[in-house]
């Protein structure tokens, strides 16, 4: 073992001044605390991002595929153009207006008809179409909790849909079989799911659609598998990611990822002003030791590697301890769910957390290159000890 790390070990654990014990313990709690809440952003913002994405994604996919004047699709036509190695499931849809009124009250919606073997996503109560009889697909519907408390709509009940179809009212008596939760109000207070072919007969029967939804398998690019979609598309259809459609939830989303920067930047700085100061401290403390070493002939590197190591024993229990607590927090927040939010204002009930090992690899080391880079600063300094004046100083 080298001999300034030896020094270093021995100025650092042996019984010290009660001021340098608490200079030192404070530098280590502060570290700490840093790298603690610099996880817990990481984890909060990631589990806010990938929550709320994958809720709109769940209900719409991830890319939309129509045609670029509004036009219908034929089903019929098999959409060879839409195979790509990274697409999961794509689900054909008819987005239509209705007016929905159950008793005395009434309520304009947007009807979303989709296949029978389609996910219904966010199913809180009740059955989906392929669960119930062939014969009564047609004439089910499924509601959000939002839309069913509103109009006092209990599940199994009968409410009507009033369509305007070229110019002439249609109506259809359909029976609750469902209701889902999103949590995006914006979806809830609008959206009803019935079965595609319903949609479809009130359109004359026809095997038209309004477009694709596409769901991507995890992992893929959505932005890059886009562009790959839109290249074998025909002239008259576009491909869009989801994104497109509803950017003031993306929007908001990207806003997370610069609060996220800005309090890292914040908490880093912190950290490292403070390791700054007790390594001054400490080594204003140890002037008689600088001027001894260097009447005996030590090099500055010799006693710049000592408070070094010095700096670094500090560093390394902040940056552990600030780990162990910030992924404790982390986990305990993610299995149990102890932290409730306003789900109107945030689209989701409980704090999400979601940990990337290779986020935490990078906050341990980052901070650790960080600090070694600052520590260098106050070390500078040793080279202006006289020996002289120091041990006189002591």
């Amino acid at each position: 073992m080298s001999t300034p790390f030896e020094i270093a070990k021995k100025i650092s654990f042996h019984k010290q001044k009660s001021y340098t014990r608490f200079i030192v313990r404070l530098s280590i709690a502060a570290t700490a605390i840093s790298v603690a809440a610099i996880l817990l952003t990481l984890s909060i913002v990631n589990g806010f991002q990938e929550s709320i994405a994958d809720k709109v994604y769940h209900f719409w996919g991830q890319i939309r595929v129509n045609t670029i004047n509004g036009a219908p699709i034929d089903q019929q036509t098999h959409p060879s153009y839409l195979q790509d190695p990274g697409i999961a499931r794509i689900t054909p849809f008819i987005n239509q207006s209705a007016v929905l009124a159950y008793r005395q009250d009434i309520e304009g919606v947007i009807v979303k008809g989709t296949p029978t073997n389609a996910p219904i996503p966010f199913l809180k109560q009740g059955k989906i179409p392929n669960q119930i009889d062939e014969a009564d697909r047609n004439n089910s519907i499924l509601l959000s909790d939002a839309l069913a408390k509103k109009l006092n709509i209990p599940l199994d009940s009968s409410i009507r849909l009033y369509f305007l179809n070229n110019g002439s009212v249609q109506q259809r008596k359909l029976k609750v079989i469902g209701l889902y939760h999103s949590g995006i109000e914006e979806y809830d207070k609008q959206f009803v799911m019935v079965d595609l072919q319903l949609l479809q007969q009130l359109n004359g029967g026809s095997h038209f659609i309004e477009g694709y939804s596409i769901e991507l398998k995890k992992g893929v690019p959505i932005d890059i598998t886009n562009q790959q979609i839109q290249k074998k598309l025909p002239d008259n259809l576009v491909s869009t990611s989801i994104k497109d459609y509803y950017p003031q939830i993306f929007d908001w989303i990207g806003v997370q990822t610069i609060n996220r920067n800005v309090t890292i930047a914040i908490l880093l700085i912190i950290a490292i002003v403070n390791l700054l100061t007790c390594l001054f401290i400490l080594m204003l403390e140890r002037v008689s030791m600088i001027g001894s070493l260097t009447s005996m002939g030590a090099t500055t590197g010799f006693i710049r590697q000592v408070f070094l190591y010095q700096a670094s024993f500090i560093c390394w229990m902040g940056i552990a301890i600030g780990t162990g607590i910030g992924l404790g927090l982390s986990f305990l927040q993610q299995y149990f769910g102890f932290i409730q939010l306003d789900e109107t204002a945030y689209f989701i009930q409980t704090l999400p957390i979601a940990i990337h090992p290779m986020e935490v690899i990078w906050v341990i080391f980052g901070t650790a290159v960080i600090s070694y880079l600052s520590f260098l600063i106050p070390t500078l300094w040793i080279h202006k000890i006289s020996p002289a004046k120091a041990i006189q100083f002591n």
